[in-house]
């Protein structure tokens, strides 16, 4: 009987020794997930963001060199962007995954599939086109439209010819 119970406590010692070593594996592996960061630029680099592992916008800088550019296509490249540094964030996980708890692990292949939900890969881009480059009709007005012309002076009021009545008011309106 005491072996059984030595076997007992033996194996009880081994699985609390294994619950340890696994919580300080996961728990380094969320202290690197936290610390993990993506960047992104625009191609021109007018626009540069960095995302968070939670996939939260936590800088943006957006460079003079933008200010020639209409502000629906800076909010278009900055949208871009982030979808491209939020699609990722799967794969940085995996990585800090397969070095610290594996990639077998049941609970890693969960979260795995759960940010792969969360943070999908960007739609493909399309080449860059202009308004008039689609068919379609737009009726937006145009930022960079020229101003609509002045209205020029109206011409002066037209007067009647001076008739043959005798009124007093020597073909005058009485209220001009």
């Amino acid at each position: 009987m005491p072996e059984d119970i030595a076997g007992s406590e033996q194996m009880l010692a081994n699985w609390n020794q294994n619950i340890q070593e696994r919580a300080a594996r996961y728990q380094e592996m969320a202290t690197r997930v936290q610390g993990m960061t993506i960047s992104e630029r625009s191609q021109d680099g007018s626009i540069e963001i960095l995302v968070g592992s939670n996939g939260i916008l936590q800088n943006l800088v957006i460079n003079e060199s933008a200010s020639s550019k209409r502000m629906s296509e800076v909010s278009g490249e900055i949208m871009k962007l982030l979808q491209r540094a939020q699609s990722r964030i799967p794969e940085l996980l995996q990585e800090a995954m397969a070095e610290t708890i594996g990639t077998q692990d049941e609970t890693a292949n969960v979260l795995f599939n759960e940010a792969k939900k969360n943070f999908p890969a960007p739609p493909a881009e399309e080449p860059t086109r202009t308004p008039y480059d689609r068919n379609e009709i737009n009726f937006r007005v145009e930022d960079e439209a020229p101003p609509p012309p002045r209205p020029t002076q109206p011409p002066p009021p037209r007067r009647r010819p001076p008739s043959d009545d005798d009124d007093d008011f020597g073909g005058e309106s009485v209220l001009s």
